[in-house]
């Protein structure tokens, strides 16, 4: 219970007061459970619907309305929203990262737009990663089997000077067919390859810097039906979709005071699919601007996030753009002789949050 979370109001809170119906994934947990994949350990949720539809197809939901398509959950990785704008979901096939660097996942079931957006209808699901300060040094893992035919991973860790710190990593896995009622492989092995860095820096107490990258390229086997005039009336095709894309992400984080403080984080993600159904070739540019700061017992979150996309399908191009300002006060009722949360030796002890966008 004094694990410290950030979801729920955006700012670092333990886990015992967020006004929120919300789990968290520690490390240690994710390290004892066995999962190999992010999809994997969101069954360790208490209401979290994960539905494994193929190899590498998920169908991840809270609260209902789960399928293949669901869209009604935001998804973050260090910040960056990782759906598609093709279907507003998430495509689980590529969400991915070194998972020994996982430090918690975050899952909040319950609305969350009034703080980030029409995704966070039914929830969200906030993946942060360890600082490259905490990853120092070297870290070899593999192994392989029936289903994982081979995995192996790569991460280095060291320092560029006196406050700051980076790491490297690469990892790269194969996983077989599932099998068929009849015995037969059923046409969805997938292999993927990815590797990254990240690099913190900090330039002083009050300032804060990230900047973090991805790479990933991979090949999925698939089998899709298409409709035909005579009986059964569907032709069984069998095909490959080829994925491959990456990111990149810069933040500043800066403390004005011990009653105020600022981020900003810009964020830019390619993401391609080559398949025989459904295409995607896609740019995003993402700006993020929050400003917290405490006024009496009143603490205020307020800034602007501008999101830019650039997808094309065929010989077309589509572009939009997305632009929300946030507002939420919150306000808190402290005990006498205590200070605000966060901002001074102590915690409030009960508190009320009221938020408006």
């Amino acid at each position: 219970m004094n694990v410290e979370v950030t979801s729920v109001s955006r700012r670092a809170e333990k886990l015992s007061v967020a006004p929120a119906a919300i789990s968290v994934i520690t490390a240690e947990e994710l390290r004892r459970s066995g999962a190999t994949s992010i999809p994997e350990a969101l069954r360790l949720v208490p209401g979290m619907e994960v539905a494994r539809v193929d190899a590498h197809n998920w169908a991840i939901s809270a609260r209902g309305f789960n399928d293949l398509f669901a869209n009604k959950l935001l998804v973050l990785m260090d910040g960056r929203s990782v759906y598609t704008p093709l279907f507003s979901g998430v495509y689980w096939d590529v969400q991915d990262t070194l998972l020994e660097d996982i430090e918690r996942i975050e899952v909040i079931r319950g609305p969350g737009a009034t703080l980030w957006g029409a995704n966070a209808v039914n929830g969200v699901i906030n993946i942060i990663t360890r600082s490259a300060r905490d990853t120092q040094g070297l870290l070899l893992a593999g192994g392989g089997g029936t289903e994982e035919q081979g995995f192996a991973a790569v991460r280095y860790g060291g320092k560029l000077g006196d406050n700051a710190y980076y790491r490297v990593y690469a990892k790269y896995f194969n996983r077989d067919d599932q099998v068929l009622p009849d015995g037969n492989d059923s046409n969805d092995r997938w292999n993927m390859a990815r590797g990254g860095f990240r690099i913190d820096w900090d330039a002083s107490p009050e300032n804060h810097f990230t900047l973090q990258s991805d790479l990933y390229s991979g090949r999925l086997n698939q089998t899709y039906f298409l409709p035909a005039p005579n009986p059964p009336y569907a032709q069984t095709n069998q095909a490959h979709l080829n994925v491959e894309g990456g990111n990149v992400l810069g933040r500043w984080s800066h403390t004005i005071s011990e009653r105020s403080d600022m981020k900003l984080q810009v964020y830019f993600d390619r993401t391609v699919r080559d398949g025989p159904v459904l295409d995607e070739d896609r740019d995003t540019f993402d700006l993020d601007l929050q400003h917290h700061f405490l006024l009496a017992t009143v603490r205020t979150s307020f800034g602007r996030r501008l999101s830019c996309f650039f997808r094309r399908t065929g010989q077309h191009l589509h572009r939009g753009v997305q632009s929300r300002p946030t507002l939420h006060p919150v306000v808190q009722f402290v005990r006498a002789g205590r200070d605000h949360a966060g901002a001074g030796p102590a915690a409030p002890d009960a508190g009320l949050q009221t938020g408006a966008q």
